[in-house]
């Protein structure tokens, strides 16, 4: 009897141990997708901000099409991207828009009528504000991908999250070509 006992005993220890890994990575996976559904929210307001402030340099720099038709272009990009919900490809496409854009707000130094504009002015405080958003959004998210994949890599965890479907995520980088490109600063010459 002492033997069964004990046996059932470490039967229902073992039962709880992994009932308690298992709703432990649901709820980190859960955590991740609510952090990516941020992110999702201030890229979808940045996308949408975009054809305005296009539009507004439009009327200022006619002559700037070329860099005016590679922010649409990397705009239609990140919105294809997103549609499919892959960080990485993601991360990439908006790093790429992010360059483009840091492109078209430097033509308003060669504009001083476009820089003096209040749309422009305007525009250009909501896009800084969602960059600092999105910034956020993806310091949380990447930070929750990381919180998952570790718990998920740990043991015992690591013996029950593959066999349960618990992949590991990818992070939500823009990519280090496109970061070298943001990360410079725009150089001021005085003629």
């Amino acid at each position: 009897m002492g033997l069964g006992l004990i046996l059932l005993i470490v039967a229902v220890v073992l039962v709880v141990l992994l009932i308690g890994i298992y709703n432990r990575l649901v709820a980190l996976r859960q955590n991740c997708g609510q952090a990516f559904a941020d992110i999702d929210v201030q890229l979808r307001q940045r996308h949408d901000l975009i054809p305005n402030l296009v539009e507004t340099v439009k009327g200022y720099a006619a002559h700037e099409k070329g860099t005016l038709e590679a922010v649409i272009q990397a705009r239609n990009a990140a919105v294809s991207a997103e549609k499919t919900g892959d960080p990485k490809a993601m991360g990439q496409a908006e790093g790429m828009l992010g360059a483009a854009l840091g492109r078209l707000i430097a033509l308003s130094e060669a504009y001083p009528d476009l820089k003096a504009n209040t749309n422009f002015q305007q525009l250009q405080a909501e896009l800084s504000d969602i960059e600092n958003k999105i910034a956020a959004a993806r310091r949380f998210f990447n930070n929750a991908v990381g919180e998952y994949n570790t718990a998920r890599e740990q043991f015992p965890a690591v013996l029950i999250a593959g066999p349960f479907g618990f992949g590991p995520r990818d992070f939500f980088n823009l990519g280090e070509e496109n970061r070298a490109t943001m990360e410079q600063a725009p150089q001021v010459k005085f003629s």
